[in-house]
Parts: C-alpha cells; structure tokens; sequence
C-alpha cells in the first residue's frame, strides 16, 4: 500500500492538471460556438415563390409593389433569374444588432435557397436580393455565386446612383423601384437607366458653362497664346472620361434561357459573397 499510494497521488494531480487546462479551452469553444449556430438562422420566412416582395418595413406603396411584381415575374420567366426584395426595421429585431449588413444578408439568402444552383443541367445560381434596413440606414444587393464578383462594380453603381439618392430624400418606395428595374437591366446586359440629377450636378453644369464662356473671352483677348486652349484641353478630358465612364456602365449580363422559365424563386440558390452595400 505504501509503495501505490504515491502513484495514486500522482495520478490524481495529472487528472487535476489536465481538468484545469481544458476547462477554459472548453468554455471558450462554447462562446465562440453558441452565437454563430444562433446567427444561422434569421427569423424570417420567405415570400411566396412568385412574391417576389417581402416588405416588413411598409416602405413599398401598393402601386410600386405591382410594378415590382410585374418587372420581377417577367425577368424570371424569361431569364430564370429571381430578385426578391426585403425590407425589416431594422437587424436588432432579428438579434442582429452587432452584425454586418454583408453578413445579414448573405445568411438569409442561403437560408431561404433564393435561385437556382442548377437550371436545364447548367450551372445558373444567379438570384438577387435587395436588403433594405431601414432603422440600421443601410442597404444591401447580394448576388448569387454564378455573378461571382463580375459585376460587383455595376450593383455599386445601382446602389449609389438609383437607390441611395432617393432613400436620402426619403422616396424609399421610389428607390426599391429604381434599384430592381436596374438590377433587371443588368441581368439582361442592357444600358442602366440614368442616374437622377443631383445639386452636384447642376453645380458642374453651371460651371462648364462659366468656364466656356472664360475660354470664349481668354482666345478673343489673347488668341491662341492665351489659357483657352489649356481650358479646352481640359474640357476635352473631362468629356473623355465621362463617355468612358458612360460606355463602362453597361453590364454584360447573363443570356438566361431565352423564355419559359416555369419555377420559382426559390429552389436551392446560394450566394457567393458578390453584391454591392449602401448607407444613407
């Protein structure tokens, strides 16, 4: 007995170690675990498959919604593409509140399956989702995985020339509106409407004239040796690069299935982390 004790002891002191050095790794597994298995799942049920809205927030009036609808049933008839607009309060109601738009929205685009992974045997997932948070004052397009990140710059330019302005003057309705007829357009590779005319804009359209009207009088006063040619030349460039920037906004678009398409928004789709975020 007296020559076990000791192994007994030690062995006791090892079980002991051993308990206090997993322990914490233990607890901190548990804390890192449990809000991500709870973030998976965002309290929110999908719009009818031919729904296409689902607007907790009221910010969509009855006659945009059916234009929605309308612009939303014939994009996934001809193109199997489905955008599905969501609007909420805000992301604390869905215990959300420390977490990205980005985030939010690609969690719920996986959860309801928005698109389709494969369509007539090709890969298609190509769905769309506007997320609009109105009390957070951001906004979110969240493309499927087949958009990769092609067309990441195009869905900026949906969000910060049609949708952002016009949730800034407080037309929400308006912008939804705007935001799903472009992202339509670009799923049909066609030019994207204009962006409204902003005070900005007019200010530079002020000032080109002023500064036509400078060139005009620097070459009568001093002909060609005076600062209206270096004016023009930067007039030149100017007007090259807004024709660049004119002739890039086109998207590409995706050539669908050409018409026919019967199902519905939802069938399996997942994102792939592509898409365009806004903030009023």
């Amino acid at each position: 007995m007296r020559t076990s004790l000791p192994r007994v002891a030690s062995i006791m002191q090892r079980i002991v170690l051993c308990r206090r050095m997993l322990l914490p790794a233990m607890l901190a597994l548990a804390v890192v675990a449990a809000p991500t298995a709870s973030a998976r799942l965002i309290a929110l049920d999908p719009p009818g498959e031919k729904d296409f809205i689902l607007d907790k927030a009221g910010l969509i009036s009855t006659e945009d919604a059916a234009r929605i609808k309308e612009t939303c049933g014939k994009l996934l008839f001809d193109k199997a593409i489905p955008i599905v607009t969501v609007t909420i309060e805000s992301m604390a109601q869905y215990a959300a509140q420390d977490m990205r738009i980005e985030t939010f929205a690609t969690l719920l685009f996986d959860q309801w399956g928005i698109g389709y992974e494969e369509v007539a045997g090709k890969k298609f997932n190509r769905g769309m989702l506007l997320l609009v948070s109105a009390g957070d004052r951001k906004a979110r397009i969240e493309l499927g995985a087949d958009w990769a990140h092609d067309f990441d710059v195009t869905a900026q330019q949906i969000m910060d020339q049609q949708i952002i302005p016009r949730f800034k003057q407080g037309e929400f309705s308006a912008g939804i509106v705007a935001g799903v007829e472009s992202l339509d357009k670009m799923s049909r590779g066609l030019e994207l409407p204009r962006a409204p005319v902003s005070p900005l804009q007019i200010l530079l359209v002020v000032g080109g004239i002023a500064l036509g009207i400078f060139t005009v009088v620097s070459l009568i006063r001093s002909g060609t040796g005076g600062w209206g040619w270096l004016l023009w030349a930067a007039i030149f460039g100017i007007v090259g690069y807004l024709l660049y920037s004119f002739l890039t906004s086109s998207a590409r678009g995706h050539s669908g299935l050409g018409g026919g398409f019967s199902g519905g928004s939802f069938g399996g789709g997942f994102s792939g982390g592509g898409g365009a975020t806004g903030s009023w």
